[in-house]
Order: C-alpha cells, then sequence, then structure tokens
C-alpha cells in the first residue's frame, strides 16, 4: 500500500513538471511572437519614416540649392527669380505633405518647423527682391535639413538596435524552449517506465506418468 502511494506520488510530482514546462513553453512563445511582431515594426519604421524620409531631405535640399543659386544669378531679371523660386517653393510644398505623413519625433518636429519658417521668410524675401536675404534663409533651411538627416541616422541606429535584441532575446527564447523539451521528453519518458510490467511465474507440469 505504501508503494503504490509513493508511486502515486512521484507520478503527481511527474504530471505536476510537465505542466509547469508546458506553461513556461507557452509563455516563452508568446513573448517570441511579440518580440517578432516588434522587430516587424521596427524594419517597417527603418524604412517608412527614415530610408524614405531621407529621399524627401534630399529632394529638399536640390530646391533650395536651385532657390539659392537663382537667388544670386545677376543675369536673372527680378520676375524671372521669382517665377522659379516659386515653383521651387511649390514643390517643396507638395513634398510637405509627404513628410508630415511619416511619423515624426519631437526633436524631428521641431527642426521641421523651424524649416518652414525659413522656406516661408524665403518666399517674402523673394517678394521683395531680397535677395542676399533669399540666400541667408536658404541656408537656415539647408541647416535645419542638416539636423533632419542627422536625426534619421540616429533614429535609424536605434530601431536597429532595438531590432538586434529583440532578434537576440528570440533566440535565447529558443534555446529555452529547446531545453524545456528536453525536460518534458524526460518526464513523459519517465512516466512510461515508470508502469511495471507484472512479472508472471509459470508454474511447470508435473512429469507424465504414462
Amino acid at each position: 500500500m505504501m508503494k503504490d502511494l509513493k508511486k502515486y506520488s512521484n507520478k503527481t510530482k511527474a504530471a505536476f513538471v510537465l505542466l509547469i514546462v508546458m506553461l513556461i513553453i507557452l509563455l516563452s512563445n508568446f513573448k517570441t511572437l511579440q518580440n517578432s511582431k516588434k522587430a516587424n515594426e521596427d524594419i517597417n519604421a527603418i524604412y517608412n519614416d527614415r530610408l524614405v524620409v531621407a529621399r524627401y531631405i534630399f529632394q529638399y535640399a536640390n530646391e533650395l540649392q536651385s532657390i539659392k543659386a537663382k537667388a544670386i544669378q545677376i543675369k536673372l531679371s527680378n520676375i524671372q527669380r521669382k517665377d522659379i523660386i516659386t515653383t521651387a517653393l511649390k514643390d517643396i510644398q507638395n513634398i510637405n505633405k509627404l513628410y508630415l505623413e511619416t511619423v515624426l519625433t519631437p526633436k524631428e518636429r521641431t527642426s521641421f518647423v523651424s524649416f518652414q519658417t525659413s522656406c516661408s521668410a524665403i518666399n517674402e524675401q523673394s517678394k521683395k527682391s531680397n535677395w542676399s536675404q533669399v540666400e541667408y534663409f536658404s541656408d537656415q533651411a539647408l541647416q535645419a535639413l542638416e539636423l533632419l538627416s542627422q536625426i534619421q541616422i540616429e533614429e535609424g541606429k536605434s530601431k536597429l538596435s532595438n531590432s538586434n535584441a529583440l532578434h537576440k532575446g528570440n533566440t535565447t527564447f529558443g534555446e529555452l524552449q529547446i531545453a524545456l523539451l528536453v525536460i518534458l521528453g524526460g518526464c513523459a519518458l519517465y512516466l512510461l517506465m515508470s508502469k511495471k510490467n507484472k512479472i508472471t511465474v509459470k508454474i511447470p507440469e508435473p512429469p507424465s506418468m504414462n
């Protein structure tokens, strides 16, 4: 009777260990899925909010360099310079619409407001034919773009580092799951082996008298 109780107790303990291991595996698997989701979001953010924005900044810079060049070009009349600068500023406004669809950090938003302020000043000074001021505010706008470009690099590095950390975490969770599965298999094997085979004793038949 005591042996049976002891045997039952060991099986109960083994079953309890199985349940704990299975729960840990489920939680680990859930965490892995969450990490994969976050890593995917970071990768998408690197493309949508950083690489694409870098292209917008390049387009901004081209337009501003054009404005700056035309502002100091003496061969052009005031009307010609105004028309060229007005067209460039309209192109910048079109890019603004796309830029504002991306996710902006507080620091990035501040620099972008500074950039827009400089562009507005360029427009005002162009209307007044004040070309030296147009050149000055073009430089100011280019400096704001330089800050925006640095932010893109910093944010991209941050997202990439976070994604790498999540990937490393998934690898660790994967190794943990393998180890737990080994334990799970060992417990299952123990439960199977704990069933002792019944021993049958065969009594030899008495020798025949015939």
